[in-house]
């Protein structure tokens, strides 16, 4: 079994490409917003309001997600793919809860065991948004991509093995 994802690092003076045998891949996006330097290199690109910006954005970090992969580094491969991977599950959430917030307060005493992030309510859905719907798509459809690829297979495998 691989190591899970590790925060005790501090990832604000690391460089992960520097040191791919620090990166665990985790689960999920976990640490997509704190792996350097490829924070700072794909967040700029990542955007999801409107399905043109989801377009024009997933077009972007796939192209960089196939860059970092031509140069054999997986580490920011992995890290294109969760940003892919973000931009579904971000479009999916404000398509799902108006204003992109999904959970409330606390969970009421009567409904323990039903809690969502950190112990905390989940709120009721509202009417889907179409557009951001649209983008979830659009992110979705890149993302499988990404996770299909041969390429970022063996990779992955060569990382996990080598490093854990």
């Amino acid at each position: 079994m691989s190591k899970k994802f590790d925060y005790s690092l501090d990832y604000a003076q690391l460089d992960l490409r520097a040191h791919p045998e620090l990166y665990r891949v985790g689960v999920g996006e976990q640490g997509v917003l704190l792996v350097q330097p490829y924070k700072a290199e794909l967040l700029p690109h990542w955007r999801f309001a409107t399905p043109e910006a989801a377009r024009a954005s997933s077009e972007r970090i796939y192209a960089m997600f196939l860059e970092y992969l031509r140069a054999g580094d997986f580490v920011g491969a992995d890290m294109a793919r969760k940003f892919l991977q973000m931009g579904f599950t971000r479009s999916r959430r404000y398509a799902n809860h108006r204003g992109g917030k999904k959970y409330g307060g606390p969970v009421p005493a009567d409904k323990k065991g039903q809690s969502g992030a950190h112990g905390r309510a989940e709120l009721p859905r509202t009417p889907e948004d179409p557009v951001k719907a649209e983008s979830a798509r659009i992110f979705k459809a890149r993302w499988d991509q990404a996770e299909a690829n041969e390429d970022y297979a063996r990779l992955k495998r060569e990382h996990k093995a080598r490093y854990g």
